[in-house]
């Protein structure tokens, strides 16, 4: 696995309005393991708004997505509008709601929702370069408005998220905590994460295979 390149995406920094903590940083852990080179990129725009993660209100102020990121990944984080396929072997993209809120509409739109255009932009970009790309939690659901009808992908087993990405045209497949759903044509690894796990080692058994197909795919 040594020498290859990853970038990663965050969407903020924290479960409810941006990238989740725990996914982020096991996916990040699991790529030093394998000695990869990791960019983090987030978008330079502000959060859709700030939720108080104690009680789960919303509260009075605004936050930069690309500011907030930076506090996953001790400040190493660059604006998305700078990253580029071509320097990479793969992208990884962790959920949390900062995905649905900041990174497209989807937590207010549903199967309605547009994403954000460098986002999509950059995923087509690993796409069209035939690189894989993983997602993990909530992040799936966006496959089919960012690659079109045909993918494949799994955000667990909520019956609700399931149904809207099939109505985007997306084929959502089932999976459990600890494992990942492969579309082969596309090169997309996708697992549920938080969006079935029960706790933290839950999530870094499916994570950490995501990783680990991410890295055997690449070229």
């Amino acid at each position: 696995m040594q020498n290859k390149k990853v970038a990663v995406v965050l969407s903020g920094c924290g479960v409810f309005d941006g990238a989740e903590i725990y996914e982020s940083t096991l996916t990040l852990l699991r790529l030093d393991q394998n000695q990869v080179s990791v960019t983090c990129f987030a978008p330079d725009i502000e959060q859709m708004h700030v939720v108080d993660h104690r009680t789960g209100e919303t509260m009075a102020e605004s936050r930069n997505v690309l500011t907030e990121a930076s506090r996953i990944n001790r400040g190493s984080v660059q604006p998305m509008n700078e990253a580029n396929a071509d320097d990479f072997d793969a992208i990884i993209v962790p959920g949390g709601f900062g995905v649905a809120k900041n990174l497209s509409d989807f937590a207010v739109e549903g199967s309605e929702c547009s994403v954000l255009p460098e986002f999509a932009q950059l995923i087509q970009s690993f796409r069209a370069q035939n690189k894989p790309i993983g997602m993990i939690c909530i992040a799936p659901a966006l496959l089919p408005k960012i690659l079109g009808s045909g993918v494949s992908c799994t955000i667990g087993y909520d019956a609700a998220t399931a149904g809207q990405i099939n109505h985007m045209g997306g084929i959502h497949i089932s999976c459990d905590a600890g494992n990942v759903v492969i579309d082969h044509e596309n090169k997309v690894v996708s697992t549920p994460a938080y969006m079935e796990a029960q706790n933290i080692s839950q999530a870094a058994e499916g994570i950490f295979k995501l990783v680990d197909k991410v890295l055997a795919m690449a070229q």
